[in-house]
């Protein structure tokens, strides 16, 4: 039997997992700190939540993705390659999370990602849909640790929006 075809992503764990550690961080996890103009926990976060909804972990292969008590890879804690981490599963077809494109933050629904580029071109932070405000989404994130607050950033140059599958 193939599991691969077994595995569905559970947009209400994922979302219920972001809900009880947004504001608290998980402590079974590292917490990443700012460093200068980098760093902080946005991705980290969401990853945790990816994988609260049943995203596998991907150790090996062309696409990694995946978090130890000691190490963890490059798209598990940088927004910037967990964007295109997610976006080439989706283009390729590749074993794990998948992150489809969308034109507009309506298409979307608790569970899905949106990612901010500054205005140097460099996309910087992710979030998680949690919840609406009628048809206004809401996020959490970490980096401030908040809980449902609204999507739009002053400073983003840019937003991209994905719907998330497995």
């Amino acid at each position: 039997m193939n599991y691969r075809n077994k595995l569905s992503y559970s947009r209400i764990k994922a979302v219920n997992y972001a809900v009880n550690y947004a504001r608290t961080p998980n402590p079974a996890y590292r917490y990443f700190l700012v460093e200068g103009d980098n760093g902080g926990d946005c991705t980290n976060f969401i990853s945790q939540c990816l994988r609260a909804g049943g995203a596998p972990m991907v150790f090996s292969g062309k696409s990694r993705w995946w978090y130890t008590s000691r190490s963890w890879s490059v798209s598990w804690a940088v927004a910037g390659s967990l964007y295109w981490y997610l976006k080439i599963n989706a283009a390729e077809k590749l074993y794990g999370v998948k992150g489809t494109q969308v034109d507009s933050v309506s298409m979307l629904q608790p569970g899905d990602l949106i990612f901010y580029e500054n205005r140097r071109g460099k996309i910087q932070h992710s979030a998680m849909i949690t919840s609406f405000h009628g048809d206004y989404p809401l996020i959490s994130q970490h980096t401030p640790n908040v809980l449902n607050i609204p999507y739009e950033k002053s400073w983003a140059a840019k937003m991209y929006f994905l719907k998330i599958s497995l």
